[in-house]
């Protein structure tokens, strides 16, 4: 495995403080190289990880990833959001959802919220993100969302890092997420 930077472990851990205490079910949407769901599952091995990876060659380095790491709870799921979010034992079955540089949050709130069950919560790092959780807070809403806070964590990675903070509020209607590609190319509008 190659080498990982410091600076970007560090910022996945600002989630530390965002976390629950005891045991949860986080799932990493749109994981990449296992950030920030590697790092905090480090940090905090009580936690049952899924990482949701549609890249087939990431999803593949995740799994050796977490072997080399010796990691036992982790489950990587080589698939799109959209698709994975609608199988059963991962359709509102989190505790927690977290993404790092995934999508606009429109478009996040759709490719994370119906994995979360309704008290959950979905952790977005973004940079400078109060106005664009604002103006998506018509698509949280009516994804089963109530955007909760947006908090700086700032660390040497993002030193304009932020938290966007979303609690599942009501369960996600049937018809999200859309099919794959869509929430992309059509992001929710108020």
């Amino acid at each position: 495995m190659g080498r990982l930077d410091p600076a970007l472990v560090e910022d996945s851990l600002v989630l530390l403080d965002f976390l629950p205490p005891g045991p949860q079910r986080l799932v990493d949407v749109g994981s990449g190289g296992g950030l920030p769901g590697l790092p905090l599952r480090l940090a905090r091995p009580e936690l049952s990880l899924t990482l949701v990876e549609a890249n087939r060659r990431k999803a593949a380095f995740l799994v050796q990833a977490v072997a080399r790491l010796g990691l036992d709870g982790v489950e990587v799921l080589a698939a799109r959001a959209e698709d994975a979010a609608r199988e059963p034992g991962h359709r509102e079955a989190y505790d927690v959802a977290t993404a790092r540089a995934l999508a606009p949050m429109p478009v996040l709130a759709e490719l994370c919220l119906p994995f979360l069950r309704v008290g959950g919560r979905l952790l977005a790092m973004k940079s400078g993100a109060v106005e664009e959780a604002l103006a998506a807070e018509p698509a949280i809403k009516r994804l089963g969302g109530r955007l909760l806070a947006v908090t700086p964590a700032a660390s040497a990675a993002r030193s304009l890092g932020q938290v966007v903070v979303v609690e599942k509020v009501s369960p996600t209607p049937p018809e999200y997420p859309r099919r794959a590609g869509v929430p992309g190319r059509r992001p929710l509008a108020g």
